[in-house]
């Protein structure tokens, strides 16, 4: 039977030990924190999910510190993510690490000592960019592929989100100074938490042939308040380096949500929204010819994981197996993130490094 080790009993957490014990695995729920994993046990999971699952097993990290997994899965603060990775991949020895998102702060130094490790002990990094995944985003790639909406033009995306719904998740959490979230140096801010939309941004440009990016200018609304300091609005304007120019939006102030994409071209556009209402994801490709393809994608919030942890499954089976969530891709949305923030701050357009 596969075996899971999950670091960080928050609401990630616990969302991927729910779509872990689905596929029938076993499944070893760590924090550092012996409330968290109290309000794993007595809260989060039942409330989500109808009732406790008593074959997931919570501890803290040292009591398992001699076992080996399969799979090692970080849920903790952005700021932790590498050097746990780090730490897991020498002791716990899996075949494969994912990583939530975004991978890193905003110090891509030590993703390079990440990388050269995982290459040397034949480990699969993944960074979890589930939106990659979802129902809808796989249509959206088969449509691609069957009808030509000519030469792509633009490419715009935004997550625009008020972390009101995060914190409602999270209600042993005062406000953003009280996490990662409220700090851009640490991961957080809009650039960090809702950067879902520049790494779907970059999936479409790829599906579409239209390369990386390569150029960024950016503006944000940085804010100091209550001991936090976050961007609370990042706009983006970009471009690849096969010259497609286009837009990413991502703040954490509005309400409703706005989870959207669109991918134009000269013979027609696709349209690509996450939770068009509560219950649905919307895919639309509309051809200026008169062709017209929509579908409404029933989900839940719990199938946003299930997608991810099958296809991690898959990855457990065939460890060769190309991968939408590999680490590079993760990278490549971080030094997005990072040159945003440079060109902000420098007022400039600013080269991505890669």
């Amino acid at each position: 039977m596969t075996k899971v080790k999950i670091l960080g009993a928050g609401s990630i957490g616990n969302h991927l030990a729910h779509a872990s014990r689905e596929q029938g695995w076993n499944v070893t729920l760590c924090d550092i924190d012996e409330a968290a994993l109290q309000r794993t046990r007595d809260d989060i999971y039942p409330t989500r999910y109808g009732q406790w699952d008593e074959e997931i097993h919570l501890c803290r990290p040292e009591e398992i510190s001699e076992e080996r997994f399969d799979l090692v899965i970080i849920g903790t603060p952005p700021d932790s993510h590498i050097p746990l990775a780090l730490a897991e991949i020498r002791n716990s020895k899996p075949r494969v690490v994912l990583i939530e998102k975004p991978l890193c702060p905003p110090d891509l130094e030590p993703c390079t000592e990440l990388m050269e490790l995982a290459a040397e002990q034949n480990v699969r990094v993944l960074v979890g960019y589930n939106h990659r995944l979802t129902g809808h985003t796989r249509i959206a790639a088969k449509w691609l592929d069957e009808h030509s909406i000519g030469e792509i033009t633009t490419l715009r995306a935004m997550t625009r989100e008020h972390w009101g719904g995060i914190f409602a998740a999270h209600p042993w959490l005062a406000g953003p100074s009280d996490t990662y979230l409220g700090f851009t140096s640490r991961g957080g801010g809009a650039l960090g938490e809702h950067s879902h939309a520049i790494n779907i941004w970059q999936y479409f440009a790829e599906l579409a042939g239209m390369g990386r990016i390569s150029e960024v200018m950016a503006m944000l609304d940085e804010v100091e308040a209550d001991g936090a300091a976050y961007d609370r609005i990042a706009q983006l304007s970009v471009r690849t380096d096969r010259g497609l120019v286009g837009t990413i939006v991502q703040d954490v102030v509005t309400q409703p949500a706005q989870k959207w994409l669109r991918l134009e071209g000269t013979e027609g556009y696709l349209e690509w929204q996450v939770n068009i209402d509560a219950n649905h994801d919307l895919i639309r490709l509309v051809r200026h010819d008169g062709l017209e393809l929509e579908e409404r994608v029933a989900k839940t919030r719990p199938d946003d994981f299930r997608g991810e942890i099958e296809h991690v499954g898959q990855m457990l089976e065939d460890h060769a197996m190309a991968s939408p969530l590999d680490m590079s891709a993760g990278l490549e949305t971080m030094q997005v993130i990072v040159a945003a923030l440079k060109s902000a701050r420098d007022g400039r357009l600013v080269k991505v490094q890669t």
